[in-house]
């Protein structure tokens, strides 16, 4: 597993071992899930902001979030997104969503 070293600020520094401690964790296991939860967090976000603006299908929306069609589809329910794509995309997506 490779190495990264990283200088934080004091006070997330006492974020991290409240939380260590929270979950009776050491620092860096949870280092590693926030990072792991963060990223994920990061990429759904900037796939519902490409497809909210409509420059991304559906499909594409669920590669950049790192999910499966059926749960980008969850995460675009839950966020009551709508898109701007043309009738030929949500076709196209529909045709993907039944292959599954």
């Amino acid at each position: 597993m490779p190495s990264i070293s990283a200088r934080i600020p004091d006070e997330d520094e006492q974020a991290l071992a409240e939380v260590a401690a929270l979950l009776e964790e050491d620092k860096s296991t949870v280092i590693r899930k926030a990072l792991r939860e963060g990223l994920s967090d990061l990429r759904v976000r900037r796939a519902v902001e490409r497809y909210q603006t409509g420059d991304i299908s559906t499909n594409e929306a669920a590669r950049i979030a790192g999910v499966s069609v059926a749960e980008w589809l969850e995460i675009a329910r839950e966020r009551n997104l709508t898109t701007q794509l043309s009738p030929d995309d949500l076709e196209t997506d529909a045709e993907s969503a039944r292959d599954l």
